[in-house]
């Protein structure tokens, strides 16, 4: 081999060598390089700018923790996508389970309160069904004494609404009590 075939080869040998070394960045330079095109990246696998933001943050963070090993052979921005496309495929597959899980509780919760809500409303409107009953059957005016102070009247008012002594209003009230718990009682049972 001749002396040019030799130096023909070192010098092809230091261009290979040449385009082997690459420019090692920091941190900071490679975040600022390479950030938009890591977070476009993010946002075009999860549609969810947000989601984005959290891909971009752990891409970051792993290339903080593994600067030397990214930039190892020249293709830092390469390894950045596959990182935020590894990340991004596990945020989502750790989306789809917790939606799922979130899913099937709320179709479990809305299950029982459901036959919670329905059992509640059929026995509410039963007990509602049986004070009108019982209502129905107690004399005036103590029946209606009672129902106007439980929409809260004064006993004046009460006195001036039927047209009775005020002094007699409280004695009616409390005799209209007794006797609805009495029937109360006997017609839904043992009632306290």
């Amino acid at each position: 081999m001749s002396g040019w075939g030799m130096a023909l080869t070192d010098s092809e040998a230091s261009a290979a060598t040449a385009a082997q070394i690459t420019v090692q960045l920091s941190f900071d330079e490679a975040f600022t390089v390479h950030h938009r095109a890591v977070y476009r990246y993010a946002c075009a696998l999860v549609r969810d700018p947000q989601m984005a933001e959290d891909i971009v943050q752990e891409v970051f963070l792993r290339l903080y923790q593994n600067l030397d090993t990214a930039q190892r052979e020249g293709l830092l921005r390469a390894w950045l996508l596959r990182v935020a496309a590894n990340v991004a495929r596990n945020m989502l597959r750790g989306k789809n389970r917790s939606t799922a899980r979130d899913e099937e509780f709320s179709a479990e919760l809305v299950r029982v309160v459901d036959a919670t809500s329905v059992e509640e409303e059929m026995v509410r409107q039963s007990e509602i069904q049986e004070a009108r009953l019982v209502l129905g059957r107690i004399k005036e005016p103590m029946r209606s004494c009672l129902l106007l102070k439980h929409e809260g009247l004064s006993y004046r008012e009460i006195a001036a609404a039927l047209e009775i002594n005020e002094a007699n209003v409280g004695s009616l009230i409390a005799r209209g009590r007794r006797e609805f718990l009495r029937l109360y009682g006997k017609i839904g049972g043992e009632r306290p």
